[in-house]
């Protein structure tokens, strides 16, 4: 059945159903960021890993988040915002089980004063992450918004997660790379030889590609330090571009999403409340 999930993700799996108004002028805008105040350099976080012992035998679902799927049909969740429709369970490049949806937002940004909606974006994760959250258990969405320490031990959790990204716009590689780099630049004062040779890896992958609305872009956390980078604009990607080796590159691009400054508020509460249900 996994083979054939990827194969439907191939052709339907992310339908984008977003309308703009069209435009004779190629966006290369300059990216205005409101950046949080600059703090110390990250640490990477230290949680056990004895709770997921289990994980590659245990088949512990997330009670909302489970596909019901055949080859004629899919489940999806769709990110209210944007209309972007993600598939509830998925196979990604590079990683040897499905992973399940967690939770959807967007990301904005300020192009000449006006806020516009960059890309749509979706959580996964391996189905029995819940089994390293269990002291978790019975608390709202809102104590668990504000709980560093849960989005801690996600990260730090020896499993497979992907941040899987749809543009809702067309921007070329240079100005999507240069996003990410600024929020990453935040959150890594000093950077190590290995982090400077995972960031230009980083960039490389992005440099001289014209990212068109509809691309995907899955960055994958294999674990903590190594992150893949896959990105198709046709369809499903089928393999990895780039691997990024460097646990502060991958802990600060993490903590973009999930710290307490995260580019898209939106994605890390509807993890939240995904979790406050399903746990």
């Amino acid at each position: 059945m996994a083979a054939v999930v990827v194969n439907h993700c191939a052709s339907s799996q992310f339908l984008h159903i977003i309308s703009f108004s069209s435009s004779t002028t190629k966006l290369r805008p300059k990216i205005e960021v409101h950046h949080p105040p600059r703090t110390k350099q990250l640490k990477l976080p230290t949680t056990k890993s004895s709770h997921y012992h289990t994980c590659n035998s245990s088949r512990r679902f997330f009670p909302l988040l489970v596909i019901k799927a055949s080859v004629g049909s899919a489940e999806y969740v769709v990110e209210p915002v944007t209309n972007v429709k993600f598939p509830k369970e998925l196979r990604v490049p590079g990683c040897s089980d499905s992973l399940v949806l967690l939770g959807t937002g967007y990301r904005e940004k300020v192009f000449a004063i006006i806020g516009v909606k960059v890309y749509a974006a979706g959580f996964y994760a391996k189905q029995c992450i819940s089994e390293g959250l269990a002291s978790w258990k019975g608390r709202s969405a809102a104590e668990l918004l504000d709980d560093s320490s849960l989005f801690n031990s996600i990260f730090q959790a020896p499993l497979e997660k992907s941040l899987n990204i749809m543009l809702v716009r067309d921007v070329d590689g240079k100005t999507f790379w240069d996003a990410l780099n600024d929020v990453i630049s935040l959150r890594l004062k000093e950077p190590t030889t290995v982090d400077e040779s995972a960031l230009s890896t980083f960039h490389n992958t992005f440099q001289g590609r014209d990212l068109k609305k509809g691309t995907l872009i899955f960055l994958t956390w294999v674990d903590p330090s190594n992150m893949l980078v896959s990105i198709s604009s046709n369809g499903f990607p089928t393999e990895v571009d780039s691997k990024i080796e460097s646990s502060n590159v991958t802990l600060a691009l993490y903590d973009a999403f999930f710290g307490n400054s995260p580019v898209s508020p939106t994605l890390k509460t509807s993890v939240a409340n995904g979790l406050a249900v399903s746990l």
